[in-house]
């Protein structure tokens, strides 16, 4: 093995450690907001339970921070696999929204159904669009390292 492909996994080795750090710390802290959600709501703060909105934002701020972290440390080489990690993604989000614009519409009175529908159809127009992206960068890159000649 070459020194250039030894650094590479080493580099590779050190960034899954410190993605692997960082979903812990998450983990952790979303442990810790889960007990003072519960412990608030046992003891009766605030009058009552935490409102789902706020609880679900607190997890969506958490997300943010920790991808933000995630993506930034990853090194130039290893832009490739991670796009084909995001590909991916975008194709559970997919699946996603195919199931959210299937919602029947007579099912909720209320017209949560025709929401779920929109939202569900401009996820699946984006991931769509970020898949499609995602395949013409990782064809770039890989061209890059082919020989010229």
């Amino acid at each position: 093995m070459t020194d250039s492909a030894q650094q590479l996994l080493e580099q590779a080795h050190s960034t899954a450690e410190a993605a692997r750090r960082l979903a812990d710390q998450a983990q952790h802290f979303s442990d810790q907001i889960a007990h003072t959600a519960a412990a608030a709501s046992a003891h009766g703060l605030g009058g009552g339970a935490i409102d789902p909105f706020v609880f679900r934002l607190a997890i969506f701020a958490l997300a943010v921070f920790v991808g933000y972290y995630v993506v930034w440390s990853v090194t130039p080489a290893l832009h490739t696999p991670l796009m084909s990690v995001t590909n991916a993604i975008s194709s559970v989000i997919v699946v996603g929204a195919l199931l959210s614009t299937g919602v029947d519409v007579a099912s909720a009175p209320d017209g949560g159904a025709g929401w779920a529908r929109w939202f569900g159809f401009i996820a699946l127009i984006l991931a769509c669009v970020n898949i499609f992206g995602g395949f013409l960068v990782t064809q770039r890159m890989l061209a890059m390292y082919k020989k010229k000649g």
